[in-house]
């Protein structure tokens, strides 16, 4: 039988929840360095950081995650430049979504906090950390460059099928009772066609309908990769809830922002959002609605 150590040793869970915290915030530091080199074809690991204003060396005690920048008070300690609060964003949002799926997916089954619903698969945490990186990543490149790296989505597919054969509850789908991993890296091949295809096919239609390009290539890649990850099922979820998420933020835009209408936003951070909502809330729920529909209540 298993301990549920959320009631049986809160401490420490709770202990066990900070190291994982710090954790992914040490993995958000890194991916600003990410961020900001990989679209200019700089290597992630030399040089070591420099500000960008006076060039000098950032050393290891104003390097810390979440806590340099703190301190420092979003400046450089040698000239005093501004450095952009979004080096504290990614490294907390990393921190927060790493904190997220280890209480989604480890424990044993208790209450979570914020809705989580509790899934018995602790293998899955390391995946999905990988998982979230490259999201986040994708993210704040698209939201700079308006491009999706192919080491990201492409990369991704290939990872989903890795991950898929060595972890083959990744695509365990409702009704079964076990799952190896030829069944489930075929899954996942079906869910990285699923997931491109579908998006291609919408692109192809808005193209015919608006006359120009309406989804970039980047963003085909990115669900297809995470079709590879979660099942052809999660790809569908995903493109209806970015698509919400985008018209909301595309509304907000026009009114407050003064963005024509047919003006081109990034749409990878949604597909990248939804997916994310798919592995903390939306698989449960998601299987839930679909049998009511089969039942008909």
């Amino acid at each position: 039988m298993m301990v549920d150590i959320f009631a049986e040793a809160p401490g420490l869970y709770l202990y066990l929840s900070m190291i994982v915290f710090w954790f992914g915030a040490c993995f958000g530091s890194f991916l600003n360095v990410c961020i900001y080199r990989i679209p200019e074809n700089i290597s992630v690991v030399k040089p070591r950081s420099r500000c960008p204003k006076c060039l000098k060396q950032i050393g290891w005690r104003d390097n810390i995650p979440l806590l340099s920048w703190s301190l420092l008070r979003g400046k450089c300690r040698n000239c005093r430049a501004p450095i952009s609060a979004r080096y504290f964003t990614v490294e907390l949002l990393t921190a927060v979504i790493f904190v997220l799926i280890w209480l989604q997916y480890s424990g044993a089954p208790a209450a979570r906090p914020l809705g989580l619903v509790w899934t018995p698969f602790i293998l899955h945490v390391p995946v999905f950390w990988l998982f979230a990186f490259g999201l986040i990543l994708g993210t704040f490149v698209d939201f700079d460059h308006m491009i999706i790296p192919d080491r990201v989505s492409l990369g991704g597919i290939v990872l989903g099928l890795i991950c898929s054969f060595l972890v083959p509850t990744l695509q365990l789908q409702p009704g079964d009772t076990d799952i190896n991993g030829t069944t489930a890296i075929f899954r996942s091949a079906i869910g990285a066609a699923v997931g491109g295809g579908l998006l291609y096919g919408i692109g192809c239609i808005g193209k015919v309908m608006f006359r120009k390009d309406a989804m970039g290539l980047g963003d085909v890649k990115l669900l297809a990769a995470i079709g590879a990850f979660l099942g052809w099922q999660a790809t569908i979820f995903t493109t209806m809830i970015s698509s919400a998420i985008g018209a909301v933020v595309g509304i907000v835009l026009i009114i407050f922002r003064g963005r024509e209408m047919g003006s081109r936003i990034p749409f990878g951070p949604y597909i990248s959002a939804a997916a994310l909502i798919w592995v903390l809330w939306g698989s449960p729920y998601w299987y839930d609605w679909i049998q009511k529909l089969s039942y008909g209540y």
